[in-house]
């Protein structure tokens, strides 16, 4: 036998299978794509232990040990290159990400809260090992919010400045932590033009009646992050074909603004930015012309990264725009679609008023984050009960600040959460964790396993309250110490 995930295979007859698949199906573990072989058992994971498993013609002599978090790397699943793959910085210690924050004309609903907690989790989870510069955006000038303005009769700068304020609010109370940087698309008009200007100089984009449009075929890459065939693409939900185009999945870079709309004076005459060059710019100016991470929910991949991924690479001479593309994945009512044609919209600014922000954490994380996650009332006391559980843990611990302090997350729980955020199996650790403080009679153990839970709560935005206000008001859970 070999240490680590290593083994003799000693062949009984012709045939020689790969060791980890065979003991996936020996141990009756199912494969999730890129991550064949993060299932083992907890004893398996826990120590080095022997085993002997005869299948068919052939017999398997493994041993396992704990791998050494010092050699061991975060593990992300990139959509451009459609699977999970290692994550390596472009600068040493360093990383850069950039998340697509929110429009801001209205409330966001549980929708928009499902990225903004996924990759603050992530976020937490880079900052154990990387100086991490974190930006999220503010779109403050878009269609959506002219209309919103001439429905209400409000300035524009009110009804923005109002809704960023709000969601960074109602974001804080899921303990979503700021980003780093939050650029707002008006404050950076200027470096949007100059962004255009290049792509025009280098023949990606043109100018017609007083837009400016991305040249789609020009970009001979285009559709490799979304996986799409040109011929059967449309330009966007937001862009409307025009007979100025060239061709229909032509984009807009820059259009013009009437006198009652928003406006800045440009080559191509008073106007204002489309919204898929706003991202490319601030990230560019903050962060670089090539970033480590792009993020945002999987509705975005098309039209908006994809587009964002061509102008960027055009604009600067073909380097790539994010080494890594991650996406969350879609949020349902019910089993049913979110939408206001329906009337199943829900507004964090109210959920937050009926539950606590943390139960809405838990449940935005109860599946991992590239799944779909059906929201319904399930869902809401599943995460509730889970919470009830681990706060019923530490409930009647005395933990020192010191000790707090000085705790450290489990490994296994850490080892979950950086591959690919497998918030689910990070879960069981730490009810794995709560039992064995439910099972401990011994006083100070009870207060390290206690320190080891508020570590692991720190570190996923969980257990920021105080057991006895958490149950003050409803029926407390406990886990059990088998």
């Amino acid at each position: 036998g070999y240490n680590g995930n290593q083994a003799a295979i000693i062949e009984l007859g012709s045939e020689v299978v790969t060791f980890l698949d065979l003991l996936d199906g020996i141990a009756g573990l199912k494969s999730d794509g890129g991550a064949r072989h993060c299932g083992f058992s907890k004893k398996m994971r826990a120590g080095r232990i022997p085993s002997l498993s005869i299948l068919g013609n052939v017999a398997i002599i493994a041993s396992f040990e704990r791998p050494d978090r010092k050699t061991m790397t975060i593990q992300l699943h990139d959509t451009l290159r459609g699977r999970k793959v290692p994550f390596e910085p472009l600068k040493e210690g360093e990383v850069t990400m950039y998340l697509c924050g929110p429009t801001v004309y209205n409330y966001a609903h549980i929708g928009n809260a499902r990225p903004a907690v996924v990759f603050d989790l992530l976020a937490r989870i880079l900052r154990r090992r990387f100086k991490l510069t974190f930006a999220r955006n503010i779109t403050d000038v878009d269609d959506k919010i002219i209309a919103a303005s001439l429905e209400s009769g409000q300035p524009i700068e009110e009804i923005t400045s109002k809704y960023a304020r709000i969601y960074n609010e109602d974001m804080a109370a899921l303990g979503v932590q700021p980003p780093d940087i939050e650029p707002y698309a008006t404050q950076h008009i200027d470096v949007m033009i100059a962004m255009i200007e290049k792509l025009v100089a280098s023949g990606h984009a043109y100018a017609a009646d007083g837009h400016v449009l991305f040249e789609v075929e020009s970009h001979e890459a285009y559709g490799e992050l979304s996986k799409r065939d040109l011929r059967e693409m449309i330009a966007g939900s937001r862009v409307e074909v025009a007979p100025y185009k060239k061709a229909p999945q032509d984009f807009v870079l820059w259009k013009p603004s009437e006198d009652e709309q928003p406006g800045w004076d440009s080559p191509w005459g008073r106007g204002r930015p489309g919204w898929h060059i706003e991202c490319s710019a601030m990230a560019e100016k903050h962060l670089g012309e090539t970033i480590d991470i792009h993020a945002g929910g999987q509705d975005l991949v098309f039209p908006h990264h994809e587009n964002e991924c061509a102008q960027s690479r055009c604009a600067h001479g073909g380097a790539p725009f994010a080494r890594y593309w991650l996406h969350n994945g879609f949020l349902s009512i019910d089993q049913t679609k979110m939408s206001k044609s329906l009337g199943n919209v829900l507004l964090v600014h109210d959920l937050i008023e009926t539950m606590p922000g943390e139960v809405i954490r838990l449940a935005l994380l109860s599946a991992h984050y590239r799944q779909p996650l059906d929201w319904s009332g399930e869902t809401i006391e599943s995460a509730r009960r889970m919470l009830d559980r681990l706060y019923g843990a530490v409930r009647g611990v005395d933990v020192s600040e010191e000790a707090r302090a000085a705790a450290e997350v489990p490994a296994a729980l850490v080892e979950a959460l950086e591959d690919d955020l497998n918030t689910p199996r990070a879960m069981a650790e730490f009810f794995a964790l709560a039992r064995s403080l439910n099972k401990s009679d011994d006083a100070a153990e009870k207060a390290a396993l206690a320190a080891q839970m508020y570590a692991a709560g720190d570190l996923m935005g969980l257990l920021g309250s105080d057991p006895e206000s958490w149950f003050a008001g409803h029926v407390e859970g406990d886990v059990s110490s088998d």
